[in-house]
């Protein structure tokens, strides 16, 4: 049964953020202001510093005495394509170094001053460089779930090392915006009108084909691919884009597991402070990232 304070953060979403990016229109400084406010509480105890991985900067998480065999994240911070950065997911990628992960987080270009491929080049290029340090998994929400998941089937053609594991955070899949959901869910989604998603599809595209599997994931073949967990909330307009992943991932041979979650509104795990849906997402997505980290088979 979802708690009462998956209620009300869904309604403050929707009658404090959702009307916020609806009046932005196509302001891209606007939409950032909007994305980039969130004042979510970062976990404490944690060291928090800057780094490089590959060439990309970005920001080191880990807790004070981690073993050096901890097990290694590669995260992918959400906001759109143009907006946040590894600081804004910090309630996030530093819940994972709560729950023993050494996590990096690239700072990844953002359109529109950097349309496709620079974010995905980016994500390959510091991946290329953390994986050879040794076996890791992959997490990303929203935006960043989708580079996660791109960045698998650019991997995978460019042989690159697979992660052990990935867990998607209501990923965007279909840029052509298929999905049942995006309607059934219009009204229902806590943040998004699905028509205002679409100009933060063009911003990221820059005239670039939507069907393309790097851009839309979900148009690629997901054969070969690690096993994955997707967690999407009932109401998202995005709901669909992990169910039919999933699916198409399970029927293609691979291991996949999509959870729908009543109530909770889009990339809810950044309230981890408060949500008790929050704790649960991230837990189960760190038991799973472990359970495949322990395993040597699931190295790939």
């Amino acid at each position: 049964m979802p708690s009462l304070r998956a209620h009300v953060f869904d309604w403050i979403i929707r009658w404090q953020v959702r009307p916020k990016v609806a009046r932005a229109g196509g302001d891209v400084a606007a939409i950032r202001r909007v994305l980039n406010s969130g004042s979510f509480p970062e976990p404490p105890g944690l060291v928090f510093r800057e780094g490089s991985v590959g060439g990309i900067a970005g920001e080191w998480i880990e807790r004070p005495g981690l073993a050096p065999d901890a097990p290694r994240l590669f995260y992918l911070h959400g906001g759109g394509f143009i907006a946040c950065s590894p600081r804004t997911h910090r309630p996030i990628t530093g819940a994972f170094a709560l729950r023993g992960f050494r996590v990096f987080c690239p700072d990844y270009r953002l359109a529109p001053e950097h349309p496709f491929p620079a974010a995905l080049d980016d994500a390959a290029a510091c991946w290329s460089a953390f994986a050879a340090s040794g076996p890791a998994g992959i997490a990303g929400d929203s935006a960043g779930g989708n580079l996660a998941l791109a960045l698998m089937l650019r991997a995978r053609r460019d042989g690159l090392p697979q992660p052990q594991a990935a867990v998607l955070f209501s990923p965007s899949t279909d840029m052509l915006g298929e999905g049942d959901s995006m309607r059934s869910n219009a009204r229902r989604d806590a943040m998004f009108d699905p028509t205002k998603l679409q100009h933060l599809v063009d911003l990221y595209l820059g005239g670039h084909d939507p069907a393309d599997p790097l851009v839309s994931p979900l148009r690629g073949d997901p054969a070969g691919l690690p096993p994955l967990l997707f967690h999407v909330g009932a109401r998202e307009v995005l709901r669909d884009d992990s169910v039919r992943f999933a699916e198409k991932a399970k029927a293609a041979g691979g291991s996949a597991t999509v959870t729908v979650w009543p109530v909770v509104p889009h990339a809810w795990q950044l309230a981890q402070s408060f949500l008790p849906e929050a704790r649960r997402s991230l837990s189960e997505a760190a038991a799973f990232l472990k359970s495949h980290a322990a395993t040597p088979e699931a190295v790939r």
